[in-house]
C-alpha cells in the first residue's frame, strides 16, 4: 500500500501505561526514563496487542515493527478493506507520526481514501464533502470499525478510511 502519514498527537494511548510497563510497583514520583530502542520494544508489543484485539485472527500473518514513532507493517492479508483498516489502527496511535504498509494483499480491491478529521467535522459532514450525501455517513462508520465505536466519536487529526462507492 505504502508509506502513509499521520498526526502525533492524535489517537489514542497505546497499551497500557508505559510507566507500568516498566516499573511494576515503584514509586510512581520517581521519574523514569527509557531509551529510544526500549519505546519503539513496547510500542511494538502493544500495537501487536492491539491489533489482535482489534482484529482477531484475520491479523495473525501480520508483523509490526515500531521504530521510535514509525511503524512498518509486514506479511500478508486477506483483502484490501482488512489491510486498510489496520494501517489505520496503527497510525492512529498516540506518537506515531507514519506507517510503512508493506502487507500483501491476497484478494485486491479498488483502494480507499484516507481522510483527516479538521475541527468541526462530523461523519455526515465528511460524507456530504466526499459522497455528496450527507446521509451516506454510515457508510464511513462502518469502514472505520472496529476504531470507531460510536458515529459522534471523532476527534480532529484522526485519520478515517473513506470506501469508494460501490
Amino acid at each position: 500500500m505504502g508509506l502513509f502519514s499521520f498526526v502525533t498527537d492524535a489517537g489514542g494511548a497505546l497499551g497500557s501505561s508505559i510507566y507500568d510497563m516498566l516499573n511494576d510497583d515503584e514509586d510512581i514520583n520517581k521519574p523514569a526514563t527509557i531509551s529510544p530502542e526500549r519505546m519503539s520494544e513496547i510500542r511494538t508489543k502493544g500495537m501487536r496487542q492491539a491489533l489482535d484485539e482489534e482484529f482477531g485472527d484475520t491479523v495473525s500473518n501480520v508483523v509490526v515493527a515500531v521504530n521510535v514513532d514509525a511503524v512498518t507493517l509486514t506479511g500478508t492479508i486477506a483483502d484490501q478493506e482488512t489491510c486498510e483498516k489496520v494501517t489505520l489502527s496503527a497510525g492512529n496511535r498516540h506518537g506515531i507520526t507514519s506507517v510503512d504498509c508493506q502487507i500483501e494483499v491476497e484478494q485486491t480491491a479498488p483502494e480507499a481514501v484516507f481522510y483527516t478529521v479538521k475541527p468541526g467535522d462530523s461523519l455526515s459532514k465528511i460524507a456530504k464533502e466526499v459522497y455528496q450525501n450527507a446521509g451516506k455517513y454510515g457508510l464511513i462508520f462502518e469502514a472505520n470499525k472496529p476504531m470507531l465505536t460510536d458515529p459522534n466519536k471523532i476527534y480532529p487529526g484522526q485519520t478515517l478510511r473513506i470506501p469508494p462507492l460501490s
